[in-house]
This record gives structure tokens, C-alpha cells and sequence, in this order.
């Protein structure tokens, strides 16, 4: 029964990524989301249902356009894929199939609890690919995860059984967008911007406390490391700016499937 849930789970990821990269595409250009046929981005010709099947579609036709035979960026099936696998990981970790059969959860506080995660691993993802690309990270999708998240606290219940961390959420939020907030003054915007601060605001609610602390190093351990390797290679110099966006997405998201574990295995280290 669990195999099929999960099966249904990654090629409804499939799906939505397909969906994400919309998004992030046309929050550069400014085109309608929900209102315009998908099209190609080079020769702007609409797309039919066998250009768009996730993940198939870009194997299948050779990594190229259909009809003006241009390359399609390895973003398309990079992010459909991870997008699968971030919610087959998410609710295999969160054991979220177990709670609705054995504590007897409501299938709609399951779906509900399913929707809100998704929609912030969603966000988070977007996020990360946007900052990637255009050293932007964008307002119409930070300030809407924000609200979700308090929306989320008004309804108790859903902490029980969704990756949000109730304990001390605003004290989180407070210290992620707090210290982001000291390097952008300090600095006058060199070392961090203003979009890391609001970022930072956003990890801090939907991880609450302590594992804001886990995402924090995760992402500038991981940051230094990326950046020290571009440095070696000659590809960026120590004044280079490079997006940390990418690195809090992709850190609050370990921290989300595994942030706890990785705090017992630390404090186990300290005795």
C-alpha cells in the first residue's frame, strides 16, 4: 500500500516541478503563471501535451526543442526530478502514511499537512533556482511562504504532524533575520542583501528553534566550501559575490528532513 502512496508522491512531484519551472521562468519575464500555454522559451512556440511530459519529454526529444531544435536548459529536468524526490524523502521521513493509519489522523488534516509541506518545499525550491540564476530572491514568493507559515500556526494541529517546529518559531525567525540583518548594515550590502534577510525570516518560521541553528551552519559550511573550491578553480576571486540563497534553501531542506537527527548526533558528540 505504502509503495503506491509513494509511487503517486514522485510523479506528483514530477508534475509540480514541471509547474516550478514555469514559475521561476516567468518571474523574470513577467508573463502570466496560470493564464498563458507553455511555450519555448528561444522560438516561443506553444508547447503540446508530448512536449510537456515531466522528465520523459526532455529525454525524448534529445534535450532539444521540437521545433526550433535549440537546447533546453538541464534546469527543466533537474528541478522536476528533485522535486519527486524531495517528496517521496519528505514523506517517508515524516512517516506521514503511518499517522493517518495508526493515530487515527483525519484524511483531511493528512491532506492538509501534505499540502502545507509541499507548498514550502515548493517555495524553497523556486527560491533556490531564482537566487541561482539572477542573484535575486523574490519577494512574490518569500512574503507568500511567510504568511502560509502563520496562517499554518493559527490551526495547532497541523504542527503535529507537518515539518513546521513550533518551539520558539518567532525567536528563530527573529535570530535568522536579526543576524542577516547585522552582515547587510555592516557590510552596506557587500556580504549579504536584503533578500537574505527576509529569507532568513522565513527558514526561522518554518524550522523554529534550535534547528534554525542546524540550516545556519549547514548553509555557510557548505557555502565556504563551494566558494573556496570557485576560488581554487579560478572561476571566482575573493571579491566575487556569490548567491547564498541557494545554500539556506538547500540547507533548510536537510534541516527539515533531518535536522533533528543531526542535532542529537552532535550534542551525542558533546556528551
Amino acid at each position: 500500500m505504502f509503495l503506491y502512496f509513494y509511487v503517486f508522491i514522485f510523479v506528483f512531484g514530477l508534475c509540480l516541478g514541471s509547474f516550478l519551472n514555469t514559475v521561476i521562468y516567468r518571474l523574470k519575464t513577467g508573463e502570466s503563471i496560470l493564464f498563458l500555454r507553455s511555450h519555448c522559451p528561444s522560438c516561443k512556440h506553444t508547447l503540446g501535451f508530448f512536449d510537456l511530459i515531466p522528465l520523459f519529454s526532455f529525454i525524448f526529444l534529445g534535450g532539444r526543442c521540437r521545433y526550433c531544435k535549440k537546447k533546453i536548459s538541464w534546469q527543466y529536468p533537474m528541478v522536476e526530478l528533485a522535486t519527486g524526490i524531495l517528496f517521496v524523502l519528505f514523506s517517508y521521513l515524516a512517516k506521514l502514511p503511518s499517522y493517518l493509519i495508526m493515530e487515527q489522523l483525519s484524511l483531511g488534516w493528512f491532506l492538509a499537512s501534505l499540502v502545507l509541506n509541499f507548498f514550502l518545499i515548493s517555495i524553497l525550491i523556486i527560491i533556490f533556482v531564482y537566487d541561482l540564476k539572477h542573484s535575486i530572491i523574490p519577494d512574490k514568493v518569500v512574503w507568500p511562504g511567510v504568511v502560509v507559515v502563520f496562517m499554518a500556526y493559527l490551526f495547532s494541529e497541523f504542527s503535529q504532524y507537518s515539518i513546521l517546529n513550533t518551539q520558539y518559531l518567532i525567536l528563530a525567525a527573529a535570530l535568522a533575520g536579526g543576524f542577516f540583518l547585522i552582515l547587510v548594515l555592516v557590510s552596506r550590502e557587500k556580504w549579504m542583501g536584503w533578500g537574505d534577510v527576509k529569507l532568513g525570516i522565513l527558514i526561522g518560521l518554518i524550522l523554529g528553534w534550535p534547528n534554525i541553528l542546524v540550516a545556519l551552519f549547514l548553509a555557510f559550511v557548505s557555502g565556504a566550501i563551494v566558494g573556496g573550491g570557485l576560488v581554487l578553480a579560478k572561476k571566482k576571486t575573493l571579491k566575487s559575490q556569490i548567491p547564498f540563497g541557494p545554500f539556506l534553501c538547500g540547507s533548510t531542506i536537510v534541516a527539515i528532513l533531518v535536522g533533528e537527527k543531526i542535532l542529537d548526533w552532535y550534542l551525542g558528540l558533546l556528551g
